[in-house]
């Protein structure tokens, strides 16, 4: 419970100076007679009445107090936040390329590159996102959708070997951009993370990035990669072979691909600089959230009013009635 006008309530500490006023003037009306001997009062039974005496005083005193509540007012308050997010709408292309078994992250790189994108959508509850993944060929492991824990299934279910072997990033970007043309959003994002150079597919990478700046659409290009040379093993007709991988690649049409489309480019080396990509994309890529404070009052004062006129309309009655003074 609140006070509308608090201050008012200073005012119940004139309730002092009325006791003691009241106390001063009881004694001072006192009459004093002197008798031979009070033997025959002695046993004079005491009534209600004198006890009852000082009602009518605690009655007044109380209904005051309740006047001054009335008058200060008091409300109840229930407050409520009413939030609206504008969320963002992120495509995530996905690189599943035999060199993306390279052991250079741990344990591969395409399994380093699945956990910090599973706590990249964790921490975007308000976005809608998507997942496109791409080796030679490219298509839609999971649509643009709010629904995080079928997103973050399909995404678990990503491995080398579903689609044809090479790296079609030009599709592969396209694909992505396919899918959020026709995005009412705002803000609209692709995060493209590969470790190779285009060797595949029909569409070249410049050309899906043109395509994409002419819808507006913001590219962040990662290169995954140590550094030299590391060894992918990978299932082929023949088995399991090993193969070493080179951590060169195409890092130049990553760059350009960021530049034509307002985005920026990435290098991660390990599985440390890879979670510290993700981060700082998640910071430059901000949701729109308002919050609408809306707070309703009620006022209580209604009881206080009532309970004070029936204290004032006893006094009065008591005074007049039963607890009369008779001069």
């Amino acid at each position: 419970m609140e006070y509308a006008n608090p201050k008012y309530l200073y005012l119940l500490l004139l309730l002092i100076p009325l006791i003691g006023w009241y106390i001063f003037k009881l004694r001072k009306m006192q009459a004093t007679f002197k008798l031979s001997s009070g033997y025959a009062f002695e046993k004079a039974p005491s009534t209600l009445r004198v006890y009852m005496r000082h009602f009518p005083f605690l009655l007044r005193v109380i209904a005051i107090a309740l006047v001054i509540i009335v008058l200060a007012r008091p409300q109840s308050v229930n407050s409520s936040d009413i939030s609206k997010s504008e969320g963002i709408d992120i495509i995530m292309a996905l690189d599943i390329s035999g060199t993306m078994m390279a052991n250079d992250f741990s344990p591969t790189r395409l399994e380093a590159a699945k956990k910090v994108a599973s706590e990249f959508i964790n921490d975007r509850q308000s976005d809608r996102i998507g997942l496109v993944i791409f080796a030679g060929e490219s298509f839609t492991q999971c649509p643009l959708t709010t629904d995080h824990r079928v997103l973050l299934n399909l995404l678990s279910e990503v491995k080398f070997g579903m689609i044809e072997d090479g790296t079609a990033i030009g599709l592969g970007l396209a694909n992505s951009v396919n899918r959020l043309k026709d995005s009412q959003s705002k803000s609209r994002v692709v995060i493209l993370l590969t470790d190779g150079s285009n060797n595949a597919g029909q569409i070249a990478p410049l050309t899906a990035a043109e395509l994409a700046a002419s819808y507006g659409i913001r590219v962040y290009t990662i290169g995954i990669g140590s550094r030299g040379t590391s060894v992918a093993r990978v299932m082929t007709p023949y088995g399991m072979q090993s193969m070493n991988v080179s951590g060169d690649f195409d890092e130049r049409t990553l760059t350009e691909i960021a530049s034509k489309t307002g985005g920026s480019y990435f290098r991660a080396t390990d599985n440390t600089s890879l979670s510290g990509i993700y981060d700082e994309i998640d910071k430059m890529e901000k949701s729109h959230i308002s919050v609408n404070t809306v707070t309703k009052r009620k006022e209580l004062y209604l009881p206080f009013a009532i309970i004070a006129l029936a204290l004032i309309g006893g006094e009065l009655i008591l005074r007049r009635t039963w607890l009369r003074n008779i001069p």
